[in-house]
């Protein structure tokens, strides 16, 4: 994740916690001291299973076709299909108005995403109800938690503000993910896959099934590496994933102790247009001139970090009408990135100058150590015609930045190990929320939802200077469901949304908190061979913090508040059932997303468009089964052109693109040994369209982030 302090552009993106050595290595000793606790306890239970009750860890955040807001499912059967180790976001590319790239090219490493035109850092995402997005910068670092799908039972992708949520506001969208469920009968897993660019990805997954009809301990180890399609842009991931349940007649409790160990060759500097249209796969990052004028690399110029997560779940099934559910969690993230910098000025790295000398080539190293934990917790009360879910969250966040110089030409009295800046920062999250769906008739029934958000944010650092702000918002929902018939049901809503400024917004200076007035008009219909849902959106704001297309000097995105700006759009999706053989899954986004009356650095532009929002997003998922257990599909993707910057500088237009995926599965289920045997394989980018997905400014010189050609992946996967 990008470290948010002072530095060059040839920074990180590194996120990361602080807290103590000894309960990040010892998962098993944690999840052992659970089961003992909870031993003598299980024996006064019934052995009943309680499925649904997984369910109850998201019921806070998650919504249902009773609710009017806009949503799409993904559930394990569709991740599994594409899942040979590319991130959740490029799982997730085919559903609507989202967009998204890759540092490397290749979908393993830092990957991005868009939704509405909205940013990962106002995309609200949660892990069974537990806030995930950086709680200075509110980005979501997916590669710290590589191949974390394989451990995801379903996912709910809720466009707009959404219900509320925990952690950072929703501004673009909510993600919210659950693990695994338990399972009933021991299993075992073994899956790999190999693609271009020397990408590999080993899986072993294991179940013990329900033991003594109470108690499940299942996990995964799993480790990604590839080259990826930007020279030297290779990935080197591991992680873990380790869960124990217990299951009682009315009581479901879950530990987990998931995460990830990343190392990635820094590839986030972007091209030019020279470069792309002569080397689109040149990578300058680590880049230098020796004393002799050779240009070499930097063998070193990496992004490394560990990110360790604990969570601890009771839901409780009271009676038929009571449920609740309480939450504990603690984050720990420690690491840093490494870079060469050439004629570094000494005096900015503490390094006392000898004589005449005030330059040096050094290695530099910038750290951050964090911790971020919390509870959450919910009652959900649930009558023939009302449902009733009142809860709440409190989170802290604690971070020490600090950088280290570990080689330098010219060292002057420095030491090994000398800091040559220290900040800490810290944020506290505290929210209250209640909200009903109340059934007036057969046909009618009405949504609210009142939520009470505190944050106290503290930081200490040359480029935000002393900050000490506390926000109080205050953000109301509220929406109509009508079901017309058993088959057609509209839907109308209305949402507030407040969020306070992210770090390197300070660093800007002169920032206000932004307010978003969200309104949703929607129709569903569900027929046993065609499901269409669509809705129109108006999202107006006051103050939005928009992209500029610039980076900060360690490669942060750059934004600005903007007065009064709007995203208008038509977002249709279907599923059209052709034969018993072949199924259809369109979606389309129509948008105008506009800032009105925009002012920059003194200067007025008028209306124009938002930067990284284009006005036409589509998608299409072909399926062919010709025989039973053998899927084909094919994925298709458009996105319009787009700019980079808010006042339409034709250089900084990005060009539309249409990217096509072959997808391919086949399950055979041997009678002995395996229970299950797939084969599985994807060519990526089949028609080897050369495009490119995301980009940046300098000044007026546009960057740009080319994505791989024609690429593929084949596995493996073997169940018993």
């Amino acid at each position: 994740m990008k470290i948010l302090f002072k530095g060059t552009f040839k920074g990180t993106k590194t996120q990361r916690r602080k807290g103590s050595k000894q309960i990040r290595k010892s998962p098993i000793l944690f999840l052992s001291s659970f089961f003992f606790t909870l031993f003598s306890f299980s024996q006064q239970q019934d052995s009943t299973k309680v499925n649904s009750l997984d369910e109850v860890l998201v019921a806070a955040v998650r919504v249902t076709t009773k609710t009017p807001v806009t949503f799409s499912n993904m559930d394990k059967k569709e991740i599994k299909y594409r899942n040979l180790g590319q991130d959740i976001p490029v799982l997730m590319n085919y559903l609507p108005s989202v967009v998204t790239t890759s540092d490397a090219g290749g979908g393993i490493g830092y990957t991005g995403i868009r939704v509405r035109g909205s940013d990962a850092t106002r995309v609200n995402v949660t892990i069974n109800g537990i806030p995930y997005n950086d709680a200075e910068s509110q980005g979501t670092f997916w590669v710290n938690m590589p191949d974390f799908a394989s451990s995801v039972e379903s996912l709910q992708l809720q466009r707009g503000v959404g219900t509320s949520t925990n952690g950072s506001g929703a501004f673009g969208a909510s993600l919210n993910m659950l693990t695994d469920s338990y399972a009933s009968k021991a299993t075992g897993e073994i899956s790999s896959s190999i693609g271009s660019f020397n990408s590999n990805k080993n899986t072993v997954k294991f179940s013990t099934g329900l033991l003594n009809d109470h108690f499940e301990l299942a996990g995964r180890l799993s480790t990604i590496k590839s080259d990826g399609y930007v020279d030297r842009a290779s990935s080197d991931l591991k992680s873990y994933f380790l869960q124990g349940t217990y299951v009682g007649k009315t009581t479901l409790i879950k530990a987990l102790v998931f995460g990830g160990t990343q190392k990635t060759y820094q590839a986030w500097n972007g091209i030019d247009a020279e470069k792309l249209n002569s080397d689109r796969r040149y990578n300058s990052a680590g880049e230098y001139t020796d004393e002799f004028g050779n240009t070499r690399y930097y063998d070193n110029e990496t992004d490394n970090y560990n990110q360790d997560h604990y969570q601890l779940h009771w839901s409780e099934s009271i009676s038929d009408k009571w449920s609740t559910n309480l939450a504990f969690h603690y984050t720990k993230g420690k690491g840093y990135f490494e870079n060469y910098k050439a004629d570094a000025l000494m005096a900015e790295y503490n390094l006392a100058s000898a004589g005449d000398v005030s330059e040096t080539d050094l290695i530099r190293q910038k750290w951050l150590d964090n911790d971020f934990y919390g509870t959450t917790f919910s009652a959900k009360y649930v009558t023939e015609k009302l449902n009733v879910i009142v809860g709440g969250a409190w989170n802290k966040y604690e971070g020490d930045h600090y950088g280290k110089v570990i080689w330098a030409r010219n060292a002057g009295t420095s030491e090994l190990g000398d800091h040559y800046y220290d900040d800490y920062s810290s944020k506290t999250d505290g929210n209250i929320f209640a909200k009903a769906n109340y059934q007036f008739t057969e046909q009618l029934s009405f949504y609210g939802d009142l939520q009470y958000r505190n944050v106290h944010y503290k930081a200490n650092s040359a480029e935000t200077g002393l900050v000490n702000d506390t926000f109080h918002f205050f953000n109301p929902k509220a929406g109509l469901n009508f079901e017309i018939n058993s088959k057609n049901t509209l839907y109308f809503s209305y949402a507030r949304a407040n969020r306070e400024p992210n770090r390197t917004d300070y660093e800007g200076g002169n920032v206000k908190p932004e307010k978003l007035n969200d309104f949703e008009l929607g129709w569903r219909f569900n027929s046993e061979k065609f499901q269409l849902n669509s809705n129109v959106y108006y999202m107006g704001y006051k103050d939005q913090l928009i992209l500029t297309g610039r980076l900060d000097d360690v490669g942060n995105p750059i934004r600005a508040n903007t007065e009064k700006s709007y995203r208008l759009g038509f977002e249709v999706d279907a599923t059209i059932a052709l034969s018993e053989k072949f199924t259809l899954r369109p979606n389309f986004t129509l948008s105008s997303n506009k800032n009105v009356d925009l002012a920059v650095d003194g200067e007025f532009y008028g209306t124009t468009k938002i930067a990284y929002s284009p006005e036409v997003i589509a998608g299409n998922v072909i399926v062919y089964k010709p025989i039973e257990r053998l899927y084909v599909s094919l994925l298709q993707k458009y996105v319009g052109e787009q700019y980079m910057n808010n006042i339409e500088l034709p250089a900084a237009k990005l060009a539309d693109y249409f990217v096509n995926d072959l997808n391919v599965s086949y399950e055979i289920r041997p009678k002995t040994i395996f229970k299950s045997i797939t084969i599985t394989g994807i060519v990526n980018n089949i028609l080897d369209k050369k495009y490119v997905s995301n980009g940046a400014m300098w000044d007026i010189y546009p960057y740009y982030y080319p994505q791989a050609g024609i690429n593929f992946l084949a596995g493996l996967t073997l169940k018993f």
